[in-house]
């Protein structure tokens, strides 16, 4: 039997809203030491290499020139052939792959993770237990070296199910923190806090990193060291939330074992019915899905434009990452100050605005000009945590009581489902022109495309169609 959630009720002792709400930021701040060292720097470059060396101690198959491009280049990865399944790739394309394959693992896994949270309203517990298969994949990341990169593979894939389905269950958790009214700032403050994080970690570990001859230690030491500092920052600060959260809606059923996974899929199959019933809050998932995928190509893409168009070199390239993460954590903070006056959707509107201007400064930036580039990071730092942060609480109001974790999934599905259709563009019209300028110009479309479908959408009428109250400045 399935019992009837009165939905989120936040704590009306504001005290105790705070101390909620002060825990939940520092689940951002624990998990983007994951997310930007081991996903951002650190992974593409080394899982390659080591996936290489295999190629390289593979003689009785591949002979002892296999990867030797025919420049005589040993370093060329994308000479180096390994294998699994049968299939054959250059060892400098499995970071793609692996990528392309954890997306579609996740597809999969977080809507009825989602359901299960949702169902059994132990959303603490599960943001404990997928913190904890996060952390400790990525811990295990320690041991990847020697050309075990199938095990890198395996671990790669369950730590971003780990982050994944913790993400979606934290998200979930802000309708029951945070009123109509604050939610805008508290998951502003969120997003801040995560920027804030991410960039402290990876500076310590670059660090550490740069450093590594002092240490006596390989370069490959020192990047599996990295991985076991950011297991052990994102598992250590994920203590704190863990303590402050509380359980604020009863369960929707009253399963146990398995019955809670099939439970979950029940859950589910009626959310999806129930969507359809909310056209609006689809519309605005769709727009956000949009301009989200010109976000999160603009980001992935600008160390290939910065190195292939721009000719910066490594230094350039590690200062701008720093540079965005640590803006975005005052971006994210004046976005949430500036939706407390105007509204999410005003600032929302503005922020792809915004967007559109560093697309077309980008385009200007001159080659070697450091001080330009740096400028450029500064603006895609400035916007960039903001219009996501907001996106997160204005989809809040829209989503129907005792359903977050669910409706969240498919805001994370989504929003990897289509992260594909960036990257395809910009490698298109860089293909077609010869040059990434008219590439990373060509990216505008998402944000005009984003711009009107959230002009048009009534967003007071999405959150009543959901059965939610509408904050007072909207």
């Amino acid at each position: 039997m399935t019992s009837t959630s009165p939905g989120p009720q936040p704590p009306a002792d504001p005290a105790q809203r705070k101390r909620e709400q002060r825990g939940w930021y520092l689940y951002d701040w624990a998990n983007q030491a994951f997310n930007t060292s081991v996903i951002t720097v650190f992974g593409a470059l080394y899982m390659s290499s080591v996936a290489a060396d295999a190629a390289r101690s593979d003689i009785a198959r591949n002979g002892p020139g296999a990867c030797t491009g025919p420049d005589g280049n040993e370093n060329r990865l994308v000479d180096c052939d390994i294998s699994v399944l049968g299939l054959t790739f250059p060892a400098g394309s499995l970071w793609g792959y692996l990528l392309a394959v954890a997306t579609v693992v996740q597809v999969l896994v977080l809507p009825i993770a989602g359901a299960i949270a949702d169902r059994s309203q132990r959303k603490k517990f599960m943001l404990g237990l997928f913190a904890l298969i996060g952390a400790g994949s990525t811990a295990l990341l320690f041991f990847v070296d020697d050309g075990r990169w199938e095990l890198g593979a395996v671990l790669y894939i369950v730590a971003n199910i780990g982050y994944g389905a913790s993400i979606v269950t934290y998200y979930a958790f802000l309708p029951d923190i945070a009123t109509p009214d604050e939610r805008d700032e508290v998951s502003s403050r969120g997003w801040a806090w995560g920027y804030l994080g991410g960039g402290t970690a990876l500076a310590v570990q670059l660090a550490f990193y740069l450093s590594r001859d002092t240490f006596g230690i390989s370069e490959s030491t020192a990047v599996r060291i990295c991985y076991l500092l950011s297991a052990l920052w994102w598992a250590g600060f994920t203590i704190i939330p863990l303590m402050r959260l509380r359980e604020h809606q009863p369960p929707h059923g009253r399963e146990r074992g398995l019955s809670v996974l099939t439970a979950g899929f029940v859950e589910l199959r009626d959310t999806a019915k129930a969507a359809m019933a909310l056209p609006l809050t689809l519309g605005f998932l769709g727009a956000y899905l949009v301009y989200t995928d010109g976000i999160s190509t603009v980001v992935n893409v600008s160390a290939q434009y910065g190195t292939e168009e721009l000719r910066f070199d490594d230094e350039v390239m590690i200062v701008t990452v720093l540079v965005i993460q640590f803006v975005a954590y005052l971006g994210a903070m004046l976005h949430g100050l500036a939706a407390r006056r105007f509204g999410a959707k005003k600032v929302i509107l503005a922020s792809l605005l915004v967007w559109v201007l560093v697309l077309v400064y980008a385009y200007f930036v001159e080659a070697g000009q450091a001080l330009q580039f740096y400028s450029l990071a500064v603006g895609i730092g400035l916007v960039m945590g903001g219009t996501n942060a907001l996106s997160r609480s204005l989809y809040s109001q829209m989503i129907p009581a005792g359903k977050e974790a669910q409706y969240y999934s498919l805001y994370e599905v989504g929003e990897r489902g289509t992260s594909w259709l960036g990257p395809l563009l910009f490698a298109a019209v860089g293909q077609a022109t010869g040059t990434f300028r008219y590439a990373i110009l060509a990216l505008i479309i998402f944000f005009v495309i984003g711009f009107v479908l959230v002009l048009l959408l009534p967003v007071r009428r999405a959150i009543a169609a959901a059965g939610n109250r509408a904050p007072a400045v909207l």
